[in-house]
């Protein structure tokens, strides 16, 4: 809406506004998106791909909007500040509530061209406001400042006039102390009502008084030899020219372009990522020790949670920690570090309540818990209890029906028949939901569990050298506890305590050493030894997938 060269120089006009935003269309579990712009000739545009094409081109058309502005000459100095027109509803909170409304701030300070966007990134507004609201909007931006009002007929010329002397003049320019403050509230809201006359030289009484604003300081003409120093912004902040020591501000700066450069990226590299928040945190702790803002330790302490949650990202991705060598192996893993914590909290679980002695009722309550952990029930086919315990199935079943710990739907003799399409329903009454729940994970780590324990069970080169129950506990209580590298316990223990080992397979400690040597034929360890009440050792490189992360 461009102000006429006719118009009399005692009209003003309500400030320009453009609302982009953008909404669900149709169904929401489809996924479209409708572009609306508030100005009447801008048609809607649909987006049935999703939000990422519809919020790029929602902010090609603010930017339209925004270079027919500058074509235009830039926001006018003669409008009525448009936050106002909407009673400051901008920056003020309680609206619609029915309540008492804070009293709107004062309008004041020249007219400018602002952009605000929400930051869920669904509206965009484009207008032109006094000063002091775009200082009291969160996340406003000012794009441009207009020039005092215009005294003659054509507005627009003598605005490309002002500031084609402005950049002639330095000095001049809007932080200057040669322009005086003129204020875009002058007279009634002009909502509802006709246009008000700005105060001419005849009646200065009717100006309100502005608020008295800190000279701009002065900048010296920078030498030919010396740069002037480049603004940085990290974190929607602006690093300060001034900031001391300079080696903190140019950190600043330098690590708010990292950011920047690492957002372009066509795909993620978490161990960069990891090195800028380590960056970040020290940088920002420094910072709020030099300026005593607290808000800055704050962020310091999110950047240090970043770290943590950047690498585990990392380590669950690549199998490796975040500072290994460039040259180490990638390692799909099949768990995650906390997926494996949760595989031996399970492991600890059945050492402290498997009902019956030995080895294959352990290995039996292990499985049949991992089926049932989230519920107290799961299902069971014959082939996965004759692949467990082979001809021992029948017996461990009945001692564990016999002492309640486990529930059948038929008979033991049916449920070593039962087949994929007709399994038995097993319940395990010590997980049921009506009882404390010993774990703390869902149905998806559950499945990821089950199928990792099946995996080390069921693995090929162990059946065929006909290692037992005992001998596929042992390798599963290995998998379980190993490093990124697949060395068995953290490097500091030097292994896995032996007695523990014994423990969970339910044998002698005696008799651990015979499926060690069963596990290094079957190519599990690539090397395994016992000494000292201590079993040390590491995984074959065929197995590291199967690895826990301790």
């Amino acid at each position: 809406m461009a102000v006429e060269s006719g118009t009399q120089e005692t009209e003003r006009v309500v400030g320009r506004v453009w609302t982009v935003r953008l909404d669900p269309h149709g169904r929401l579990a489809a996924g479209a998106v409708r572009l609306s712009c508030s100005r009447p000739a801008c048609a809607d545009q649909h987006f049935p791909d999703g939000a990422a094409a519809a919020r790029k081109a929602a902010i090609a058309h603010v930017n339209a909007h925004l270079a027919h502005v500058r074509e235009e000459g830039g926001p006018r100095g003669d409008a009525w500040c448009a936050c106002r027109a909407v009673d400051c509803a901008w920056h003020t909170s309680g609206s619609g509530s029915g309540g008492p409304r804070p009293a709107a701030g004062r309008c004041g300070g020249p007219v400018v061209l602002t952009v605000y966007a929400d930051r869920a990134g669904r509206l965009w507004r484009v207008a032109e406001t006094c000063a002091r609201c775009a200082a009291a909007t969160a996340d406003c931006r000012v794009l441009d400042t207009a020039p005092p009002p215009s005294h003659g007929a054509h507005a627009g010329a003598d605005r490309a006039a002002r500031k084609a002397e402005e950049q002639a003049a330095p000095g001049n320019g809007a932080g200057a102390g040669g322009m005086a403050a003129l204020f875009s509230d002058c007279g009634a809201s002009p909502v509802g009502a006709s246009p008000a006359t700005p105060v001419s030289a005849e009646a200065p009484a009717r100006v309100p008084q502005a608020r008295a604003v800190p000279q701009a300081r002065a900048v010296p003409q920078a030498s030919p030899s010396r740069r002037p120093k480049r603004r940085g912004k990290i974190a929607q902040r602006v690093v300060p020219d001034d900031l001391e020591p300079e080696t903190l501000r140019q950190e600043l700066t330098e690590l708010g372009d990292a950011f920047r450069a690492y957002q372009k990226r066509p795909e993620p590299d978490l161990a960069l990522l990891a090195a800028l928040h380590e960056r970040k945190a020290r940088a920002f702790a420094l910072w709020a020790d030099v300026s005593g803002d607290e808000t800055l330790r704050e962020e310091a302490e999110r950047a240090e949670k970043a770290i943590g949650a950047t690498r585990e990202m990392h380590e669950n991705r690549t199998g490796q920690p975040a500072d290994a060598p460039d040259d180490a192996p990638v390692v799909e893993r099949l768990l995650t570090r906390t997926q494996a914590a949760h595989a031996r909290a399970v492991l600890d679980h059945v050492t402290a309540h498997t009902p019956c002695p030995g080895p294959e009722a352990r290995l039996a309550v292990l499985m049949l818990t991992l089926r049932a952990a989230r519920a107290g029930t799961g299902n069971v086919t014959g082939q996965d209890l004759s692949g467990w315990l082979h001809k021992d199935a029948e017996r461990v079943l009945e001692q564990l029906v016999a002492a309640d710990w486990l529930r059948l739907s038929e008979d033991v003799a049916d449920a070593l028949d039962s087949r994929p399409e007709d399994p038995t329903l097993i319940t395990v009454p010590a997980l049921l939901p009506d009882r404390p729940r010993p774990f703390g994970f869902g149905k998806t780590t559950r499945a990821r569990l089950s199928g990792w324990a099946q995996k080390v069970v069921g693995d090929r080169k162990i059946r065929k050298k006909k290692g037992g129950p005992a001998t596929r506990l042992v390798a599963l209580y290995t998998a379980a506890h190993t490093g990124f590298d697949g060395r068995l316990g953290h490097a500091e223990d030097g292994g896995l305590d032996l007695d523990r080992v014994a423990a969970f397979c339910a044998l002698p400690p005696d008799r651990v050493a015979e499926q060690v040597e069963l596990l290094l034929a079957a190519d599990w360890f690539a090397e395994a030894e016992i000494s000292a009440g201590r079993l040390r050792g590491r995984l074959s490189e065929r197995v590291l997938p199967l690895g826990g992360l301790l």
